[in-house]
């Protein structure tokens, strides 16, 4: 079976043929730097030569290794360069110093080389990456025909509250106040159980928490002793301004006050009667 060749791979390496060398470039350049090859033997001339016939004969070669071969190619033509241009004393340039720059635009170099193979190595999109899919568009349609904007939305919520509380009618908070009827029938039914006298305050209804309503009951209870006082059913006395009034029932025949503060049935009949 025949058929046309495959053409050989575009070279890595761009090998020369000088007088006095024969191998790899850069390697060239490398001992150039280190002074262990006799540039003033080589011939720049031969060496472009042979560049460009490498050039031509493989125009596959990538554009980033062929100007790294250019760049050598330029650093040598430079250096020879430098030995047969006659010294200027005042332009002169130490030689250690010179070394230095070029050494350090040798790392450089090999640092854009290390770079460039490490992008190469990427994976690249469409190849070794790809893509997920056209993300799928959604054509929004707004049916509702409603139309609204900020301020309109504020105007309407102030306008929702102040009807709110238009139609909001005030109710008091209902409670269960004890009646001047209620605590008479309570005085009643307790006094005759106190052996002596007793304060108003245990005469009102148990478990009043609400102190509204405790109040309301402590004055229906002190109207109703105080009528009840007056009918002759009980005494009432208070020892000390604003202090605790006391009860007890009312004692048979006793016209007189019994104690400081004492308010006897007698002197109210009296009081009554003028």
């Amino acid at each position: 079976m025949t058929g046309a060749a495959a053409p050989a791979p575009p070279p890595e390496v761009l090998h020369v043929s000088l007088e006095g060398y024969e191998g790899p470039l850069d390697l060239l350049l490398e001992l150039a730097r280190a002074q262990k090859v006799d540039i003033a033997r080589l011939s720049i001339l031969a060496l472009v030569d042979q560049y460009l016939a490498v050039i031509e004969g493989a125009r596959r070669v990538r554009l980033e290794i062929a100007a790294d071969w250019l760049v050598m190619a330029a650093w040598l033509a430079w250096l020879k360069s430098r030995l047969l241009l006659p010294e200027d004393p005042e332009q002169e340039e130490d030689a250690e110093a010179l070394a230095g720059q070029l050494a350090e635009r040798l790392a450089e170099l090999e640092r854009m080389r290390a770079a460039a193979r490490w992008l190469g190595a990427r994976p690249q999109l469409g190849q070794e990456v790809l893509a997920r899919g056209a993300p799928e568009r959604l054509l929004r349609q707004d049916r509702s025909g409603l139309s609204a904007d900020l301020p309109a939305l504020l105007r309407g919520y102030v306008e929702a509250l102040r009807r709110a509380h238009a139609k909001r009618p005030y109710r008091p908070v209902p409670r269960r106040l004890w009646t001047v009827q209620e605590a008479l029938e309570q005085l009643q039914g307790l006094i005759g159980t106190l052996p002596g006298w007793g304060e108003l305050q245990r005469f009102l209804p148990p478990a009043l928490r609400d102190p509204v309503e405790r109040r309301a009951a402590l004055a229906a209870t002190l109207i109703a002793g105080l009528e009840m006082a007056r009918g002759g059913g009980i005494e009432l006395r208070q020892e000390t301004a604003f202090g605790p009034i006391l009860l007890r029932t009312a004692r048979a025949g006793g016209a007189q006050q019994d104690g400081a503060g004492a308010v006897m049935p007698e002197e109210q009949s009296h009081d009554a009667a003028a």
